[in-house]
């Protein structure tokens, strides 16, 4: 029986990218789940489950109340020890999960720059991602409880990443960005694009394509990494002796 990786999702064009491929290749099914669709009892069984990003904020449950149930769901994760990863809006339903908070940044950071690993980050999967631009794209940040490190942090943003327990990774920006898949980010973010000083189409086009192929060949390096620590191989290790 394949394993599964249940997926939610919030806009269309924000999927699972870079990741989606090496998931299949390690004998996932993959069930996409819009978020206001979401059966949190189903996705919560998964072997991996994936929150993605979105243009909105974990703080507007009363607006699109689908949030709570994914706070609920990751809850269930972190406390079950079971895999679980956040990209963007994902980082931040987590953050809120583990009891820390989300507001508005100084700035937002949209556009593509690298990270500053701090040294858990360096001893982690995100070393592969070390001197590596990525892909920003929000206007809040995290705080988190004081036992939970940041792994990562740019000069906007001091919790780029972050872990709890082995198994649970939160992630601010968007690895699983690559060349391909930026029109539709363009096209279905025109509005903050416009209403953002210093950010423009013709730049964030011109700043895929410079370091959009280096990001998959590391993303897909950090990516497999990870997958390996927290246990989901391309083959499953054997339990026994036979």
């Amino acid at each position: 029986m394949n394993r599964r990786a249940s997926v939610i999702r919030h806009v269309h064009f924000e999927d699972l990218g870079l990741l989606e491929p090496l998931l299949e290749a390690r004998g996932f099914d993959i069930e996409y789940y819009e978020a206001w669709e979401t059966d949190v009892d189903a996705a919560a069984d998964a072997d991996l489950v994936v929150l993605l990003g979105g243009p909105i904020s974990v703080n507007d449950a009363q607006d699109y109340p689908f949030l709570d149930k994914e706070i609920v769901l990751a809850e269930h994760r972190i406390a079950h020890g079971a895999p679980l990863l956040g990209l963007c809006l994902g980082a931040q339903i987590i953050a809120r999960a583990a009891g820390g908070t989300v507001q508005p940044g100084r700035e937002k950071e949209i556009g593509w720059a690298p990270l500053e690993l701090t040294e858990e980050g360096l001893a982690s999967p995100l070393a592969h991602l070390r001197d590596v631009s990525v892909l920003h794209w929000h206007g809040e940040v995290c705080d988190l409880p004081g036992n939970i490190p940041s792994l990562a942090s740019t000069a906007a943003c001091r919790n780029q990443a972050f872990q709890i327990g082995d198994r649970c990774l939160a992630l601010q920006f968007h690895v699983e960005a690559g060349t391909r898949g930026i029109e539709p980010w363009l096209v279905g973010h025109t509005l903050e694009i416009e209403q953002t000083g210093g950010v423009n189409v013709p730049q964030l086009r011109s700043e895929t394509a410079t370091f959009g192929p280096n990001l998959e060949k590391a993303g897909t390096r950090f990516f497999t990494a990870w997958l390996d620590t927290v246990g989901l191989y391309t083959t499953s290790p054997r339990t026994s002796g036979i």
